[in-house]
């Protein structure tokens, strides 16, 4: 699904010699190279206060934690994404609300959230799922109309461009109150490990997360507030410094690769294939995320493997059927486009090094099966 080792070999000296002065030097936490990849994503992002954190969970918690959330406190988030998002606000002792998601771009309905609106909600959380920004003007509407903060999760999207009716645009995560992301291999913007960031162009806020990702010390020995112990050592930093001026060229390289697959297979009656957007950037490509209609999904998953083509199924339970996060607020019937794209979502390989034999060969299997 994603090609590595290619990408690490273009940038191999570079990164070798950023790892090295590290050892060298042994100041593997909270070492220079820590604090120049906050300068740089913070000059990058346009925001004020990035905090680097050891992965995006934690980066998703540790959000949640500064803005004082009490337990009973309702946040709204989607039914169709990773269990992490979810499973900090329950972790939290928070209420989760799960609403469904649009059809069209997979992200969390508008609709959904103003219908889970009660006195009890504190918080929205939406996610930007498989590098496609969430409708960001819309959402930050409602959350001034009642009050609400708003907490990005951008594990799938650094890099994505929201656009505004204005004609401004702002990169995903730097809108709501506090952002959070993952540098998790895989990413977009990947380390060689774990490791996050939370983003927030809130002064006071950017102040106590800081000290909450360090045991809540601002001072050694002294705990001003309730902390963890989550922090981006130096090596994990080194790897990102390399990585982050190749950042937007790795978003185009996506986005050519999602363009060529669309461009083969868009128009087939069982195929639904990505709208891609030729004058925009919101959509970087974290997935390339088929819909398979009137067709063996799963029959055409495994004839993919077979011929020894990677892909998967991201995701094929609903948040509100797993075990971990049932509830009797929910009703099937509060979810029908989630439980319709767990039974058609396939996701092809998409990563920074596809070439065109690549790509012909992927979408020629596919139509292969689908005829």
């Amino acid at each position: 699904m994603v090609d590595l080792k290619s990408q690490y070999y273009k940038i191999k000296d570079t990164v070798n010699n950023s790892i090295q002065e590290v050892l060298e030097t042994n100041t593997y936490i909270n070492g220079p190279q820590v604090h120049q990849f906050q300068k740089a994503l913070e000059q990058y992002l346009d925001v004020k206060h990035v905090i680097p954190c050891a992965n995006g969970t934690d980066a998703l918690q540790i959000a949640m934690m500064g803005l004082d959330l009490k337990p009973g406190d309702e946040v709204i988030t989607a039914d169709f994404t990773f269990a992490a998002t979810v499973e900090v606000i329950a972790l939290l002792q928070l209420t989760p609300v799960l609403v469904d998601v649009d059809l069209y771009n997979m992200n969390i309905s508008i609709e959904g959230i103003r219908k889970a609106i009660t006195p009890k909600t504190k918080a929205i959380v939406p996610v930007h799922l498989f590098g496609r920004a969430a409708n960001m003007e819309a959402i930050m509407a409602i959350a001034k109309e009642y009050n609400l903060y708003v907490i990005e999760d951008n594990a799938q999207a650094i890099g994505a461009n929201c656009k505004f009716s204005d004609g401004t645009k702002k990169k995903a995560g730097t809108i709501g109150h506090v952002g959070a992301t993952s540098f998790f291999p895989s990413k977009n913007l990947g380390c060689y490990g774990d490791g996050g960031a939370i983003f927030t162009n809130d002064d006071a806020l950017a102040h106590k997360l800081r000290g909450i990702v360090n045991h809540g010390m601002y001072e050694r020995y002294h705990h001003d507030v309730v902390g963890v112990n989550s922090r981006l050592d130096s090596i994990q930093a080194a790897v990102l410094n390399a990585k982050l001026p190749l950042l937007d060229l790795y978003g185009k390289a996506r986005q050519d690769a999602a363009r060529k697959y669309s461009i083969a297979l868009d128009g087939h009656k069982n195929i639904i294939a990505p709208f891609i957007c030729d004058i925009c950037d919101c959509h970087v490509f974290h997935q390339y995320t088929l819909r398979i209609i009137a067709a063996d999904r799963n029959g055409l998953m495994q004839h993919l493997l077979d011929k020894g083509i990677p892909c998967a199924i991201y995701y094929p339970i609903p948040l509100h059927s797993q075990k971990a996060y049932k509830d009797a607020r929910y009703k099937e019937e509060d979810f029908p486009i989630t439980n319709q794209l767990v039974t058609e979502v396939l996701s092809l390989p998409m990563h920074t090094e596809l070439d065109d034999e690549q790509i012909k060969y992927i979408t020629d299997s596919i139509l292969e099966f689908l005829k």
